[in-house]
């Protein structure tokens, strides 16, 4: 089982910088850029509510589940 993250690929699509979304959904870039990279082993709620309301997307298009 995996979870690959796609926040690269909205971020890109809406030409939104790391360090802007960060600002905006009040993170550091450090966390925000382990969430990127998928280090992280969870994420709160909120904080996905403040990623969805800045990128105008739904959590689906942040991840993905891939079957092993």
């Amino acid at each position: 089982m995996a979870i690959i993250v796609r926040l690269d690929r909205v971020m890109a699509d809406r030409k939104i910088s790391l360090n802007e979304l960060a600002e905006k959904v009040g993170l550091t870039n450090v966390n925000l850029s382990n969430l990127k990279n998928g280090k992280m082993k969870g994420i709160r709620f909120e904080t996905m509510n403040s990623i969805c309301k800045v990128l105008n997307c739904q959590p689906a298009d942040l991840f993905e589940y891939v079957d092993d």
